[in-house]
């Protein structure tokens, strides 16, 4: 019956003109799928081990399914006993990684935009971010304003109100429709079924607690050896929450200047600086803290051929916390107009690669998370002998 279910997956895709065979990579997966669905020591680890479970035969959307769920913690690798220099060279977190970057590049939107990310990711984002700083400021210095009078943080006065919105407007609302489509796409390769609340519940517990990230038993993750740490997970989280608190600074903002009609700039003891500040100070620690962890990283794990791209996602993200923070310090003085120039300008390019890159890997686990909290809700046939 599973085999009879990818097949009928392959025969629809076909149907709608999508490739069915498998790249060298998934290839890859399938291969080494097939040889932990016969030793099941990892069983507990993770949730592609369960997931795994419940295939005899891996499809492309099984594959790509898996290499999102995998959160790329090690644990598997150092516990295999056929891990390389094994003739059967089994590292799944590798293997996973390199089709989790291809499904960046399949499930973009557009598409051209993400094959062209991925030729050239840290050029991309590095160039996007810095480029278009170098163009603010360019515009201050032909205006005449770049070395401001102190205008009590009056950003306003540099840039007009409407134009910031119109600016971020645009690339914001491109990127929440670029990674909703691309979240569509993965969605409906493979979907299993309608979602119940405990699902549903269970999904959003496991996004915010990064729950896969602590190895399967509490215990943390492997970096440089098989020594466990809780380490990726923490900055992780600085990383995540920095995200958000910052995202809820610009939200209040938006409130007080639209709904209560208090324009900024507010006082630093105000709701909306004080929810940026400690957004700008996870921004700093988490990406400092996992660059840090990804030059020690353990030279089987993961994919080598990614870190450019994921150490130039980390950047940006340092970047923006550390310039916003700056951009803070000296609202009052004559560098503010500068630094308000650099910072939109990191920002920006932040949002207009967030599709392509690193931080698309969130959205599809999130997903993918959805997906086997459905799943292990069903009847597993396998289990049950029906096949």
């Amino acid at each position: 019956m599973q085999q009879l279910d990818a097949l009928a997956r392959d025969a629809v895709a076909l149907a709608q003109g999508e490739p069915v065979s498998l790249t060298a990579g998934e290839a890859e997966v399938a291969r080494q799928m097939q040889v932990c669905n016969a030793c099941r020591y990892c069983e507990g680890f993770c949730a592609v081990f369960p997931a795994m479970t419940r295939r005899l035969d891996f499809a492309k959307a099984d594959i790509h399914y898996l290499a999102n769920l995998c959160h790329n913690c090690g644990a598997c690798l150092h516990a295999c006993q056929y891990a390389p220099p094994h003739e059967f060279a089994v590292n799944v977190p590798r293997a996973m990684a390199q089709v989790r970057q291809q499904t960046y590049t399949d499930y973009a939107w557009p598409t051209a935009f993400g094959a062209l990310y991925r030729r050239n990711g840290l050029t991309v984002a590095l160039a996007t971010g810095l480029g278009l700083a170098l163009f603010l400021v360019l515009v201050l210095a032909w205006r005449g304003t770049l070395v401001h009078e102190p205008l009590a943080g009056n950003f306003y006065a540099v840039f007009p109100h409407n134009m910031l919105v119109a600016m971020f407007g645009a690339v914001f609302g491109f990127a929440l429709l670029a990674l909703a489509m691309g979240a569509r796409r993965f969605w409906r390769e493979w979907t299993p079924g309608p979602a119940s609340g405990g699902a549903a519940a269970e999904a959003t517990h496991d996004v915010l607690r990064l729950t896969y990230l602590d190895g399967g038993h509490g215990k943390g993750c492997n970096e440089a050896d098989d020594r466990f740490t809780l380490a990726r997970r923490r900055f992780h989280h600085f990383t995540f929450y920095g995200f958000l608190l910052c995202f809820a600074a610009t939200s209040v903002a938006t409130l007080y200047h639209y709904l209560l009609g208090w324009p900024a700039p507010y006082p630093v003891t105000s709701l909306p600086v004080v929810l940026g500040t400690l957004g700008g100070i996870g921004l700093l620690v988490g990406p400092a803290g996992l660059l840090w962890l990804n030059l020690r990283r353990h030279p089987l794990h993961g994919d080598p051929a990614q870190r450019p791209m994921d150490r130039a996602f980390i950047t940006l993200l340092f970047c923006n916390a550390l310039t916003g923070l700056a951009l803070l310090a000296w609202r009052d003085t004559g560098a503010m107009a500068s630094l308000l120039a650099v910072h939109l300008g990191f920002v920006m390019g932040l949002f207009l690669t967030l599709p392509y890159g690193k931080f698309a890997h969130a959205v599809y686990r999130a997903a993918a998370l959805m997906k086997h909290a459905i799943e292990k809700r069903q009847p597993n046939r396998l289990a049950l002998g029906a096949d």
